[in-house]
């Protein structure tokens, strides 16, 4: 057991009344002293379902998401990895099997906590680090109430796991210690939450449906299917034969007794608040990437005049462009050849990527000129000398337009640095696989149509790689939010919940994602269908498959790259699915046949199309 500082009992008078765990300098949890079990002893409670700084805090970190995406990893201590995955492995076989009175797996874990969509627990070992144990989860609305459910139903167990789990150094320390503590009855969601990680990138495959109407809808499905192959349903009456909307309209009045939710109108998956707020945040990040890439180009407008300076631009640009294409391309053997083209996808997305371009640019110009102008003014409200400030007026906004230009010439340099990296970096051609890890995981796929993947990779030094895969996350969790809110991943359409988080200060990084099909045949499709945004996403990880530009190549190479990824794979000992037997895909076709029944009556046209989800 872990030496403790302080334990419930033996807290001086000042802290008996609470803990005060102040998380990042931004909050703090007060975790008041409460009889809990009723037993006598005082137990640090924190009443986080009902604390506002909690979900103001969350609400800064995951915005309006309806659905929230965490995680929480937590360093193992070596000598107990082996009874950490025997906890893990004892609770997996309490939950996955039917109970009295529940005819379905996990009843009791879906009953107790009607929110999850999908949870997973799962110990990763790396020759190179101690283990680390994972607690993912995927449900809808705030964290505090699910924390909660969750304590009711195996805190005892997360309880245990914790004592297998490394004492921490940071503020939430006297927390841990408490709650492992010898007979302790301390809650353990406190510090699950404190220890929470933000991902870097999400994405929710069947955005805004909840668990509770993800599976209305499913019921729904069945129900209609039934309903058509009734026997007595099977001539030209009530049915075949029919009008579209009159199949509509009959199917309606017979669902809705059963589904008396079909009466009312459904909630917007994303409401047009939030699709603003995704789209600003979008266009915000891109005028910081546009305003961080015009400094150069503001610094020298400002002393060089504008004809020097235009050709300063246009010759650093040749330059760059030179340098670029002289090292552009592939080292032997590392090629592959694919249908994506760069040009193709910019005039394909012309009008997103314009937006996105100059929009920023635009506002940036305005933004910054402003600024400047308003401390012009205000040294001349302060001096006195506003009729001499008034010169200044031009040159202020000249630098700026020009060093917004100025991008042109200093993007270049930096896609020429990159390159010059990727030429020399190493990669895993034939990485080590455990024959025993590989095995395990095997054994604990592909009993249901769904599966779990987890990764953990470490990420290649150095600044320009710490830029890009901080900033390229940021952006790609952005661009996903606006654009990915029909199911679509790219063009697959197989992923329920995945996300990325950046571990060990960012030394590390995460990959879980819950999907349809085997782990072979999802590999196969993000090789196939979004080798770019997947290059994009790993192609920092240290061994990765030589890339081009970070979006050529890398994925591309389907057996170097599976191999790669399974090299980084841990077993997923405790995996939850609300529902595994719907696809992302079916889950879709239900919501669309719940959604034509809710809308009213439809005209001919809508209704064939409603009819051929049927």
């Amino acid at each position: 057991m872990p030496s403790a500082p302080a334990s419930p009992t033996a807290l001086d008078a000042s802290n008996a009344a609470q803990f005060k765990i102040i998380l990042s300098g931004r909050f703090t949890l007060n975790l008041h002293v409460l009889s809990l079990f009723d037993t006598p002893r005082p137990c640090p409670h924190h009443d986080y379902r009902d604390t506002a700084a909690w979900d103001r805090h969350w609400s800064e970190r995951i915005s309006t998401m309806r659905q929230t995406t965490l995680c929480v990893p937590l360093d193992v201590r070596p000598e107990s990895t082996e009874r950490l995955s025997a906890l893990i492995e004892l609770l997996r076989r309490r939950e996955d099997r039917p109970h009295i009175g529940a005819a379905d797996n996990f009843a009791l874990l879906s009953r107790a906590v009607p929110t999850l969509h999908f949870m997973s627990l799962s110990v990763f070992e790396h020759q190179s680090f101690d283990p680390i144990f994972i607690i993912e989860a995927n449900f809808d609305g705030r964290p505090g109430p699910f924390w909660a459910q969750l304590e009711a139903q195996m805190g005892e167990d997360l309880r245990e796991m914790l004592r297998c789990c490394k004492e921490p150094f940071d503020r939430t320390r006297n927390l841990y210690c408490a709650i492992t503590a010898e007979g302790s009855r301390v809650p353990v969601a406190p510090y699950l939450e404190a220890s929470t990680q933000r991902p870097s990138v999400f994405h929710h495959g069947n955005r805004g449906l909840t668990r509770d109407r993800i599976i209305a809808e499913a019921k729904l499905f069945r129900a209609l299917r039934e309903e058509l192959d009734k026997p007595q349903n099977q001539g030209a009456q009530p049915y075949r034969g029919a009008e579209p909307e009159d199949v509509r309209d009959r199917l309606y009045q017979k669902m809705l007794p059963e589904h008396p939710w079909l009466g009312t109108p459904g909630p917007p998956r994303v409401s047009g608040t939030e699709r603003f707020l995704d789209i600003s945040r979008l266009f915000l990040f891109a005028t910081m990437v546009v305003g961080a890439l015009a400094i150069p180009g503001i610094l020298m407008a400002a002393i060089l005049q504008t004809p020097i300076y235009l050709a300063g631009v246009a010759l650093f640009a040749l330059v760059g462009i030179y340098l670029i294409a002289r090292d552009r391309a592939p080292l032997p053997g590392t090629e592959v050849k694919t249908t994506f083209s760069l040009l193709g996808y910019l005039l394909k997305h012309a009008p997103l990527v314009l937006s996105v371009l100059l929009l920023p640019a635009a506002i940036l110009t305005v933004v910054l000129t402003a600024v400047a102008l308003s401390l012009v003014g205000l040294y001349g409200a302060i001096t006195g000398l506003t009729g001499e400030m008034e010169a200044f007026l031009w040159p202020v906004s000249r630098a700026v337009i020009l060093g917004v230009l100025g991008i042109v010439s200093t993007t270049p340099y930096l896609v020429w640095w990159l390159r010059r990296l990727e030429m020399r970096d190493h990669s895993q051609d034939s990485p080590h696989v455990d024959d025993d890890i590989a095995t395990q995981m095997a054994r604990y796929e592909d009993w249901v149509s769904q599966n779990h993947m987890g990764s953990i990779v470490l990420i290649r030094p150095g600044v320009l790689r710490s830029i890009i895969i901080r900033y390229g996350h940021m952006g790609l969790g952005l661009l996903l939010r606006v654009t990915a809110t029909n199911g679509y991943l790219g063009s697959m359409r197989t992923v329920h919940f995945a996300h990325w988080a950046f571990l060990n200060n960012g030394s590390r990084l995460l990959f879980l994602s819950n999907f349809d099909q085997s782990w072979g045949s999802y590999l196969d499709d993000f090789i196939e269908k979004a080798h770019v945004g997947l290059t994009l996403a790993w192609g920092c990880g240290v061994g990765f498959p030589p890339t081009r530009f970070l979006i050529f190549d890398g994925a591309s190479h389907g057996r170097r790259f599976k191999a790669w990824a399974l090299a980084s794979r841990a077993v997923s000992r405790f995996w939850y699915s609300a529902y595994p037997d719907l696809s992302v895909d079916q889950i879709e076709r239900n919501h669309r046949l719940a959604e034509g029944l809710r809308n009213g009556p439809l005209n001919r046209a809508d209704s064939r199309t409603w009819m051929k989800d049927l």
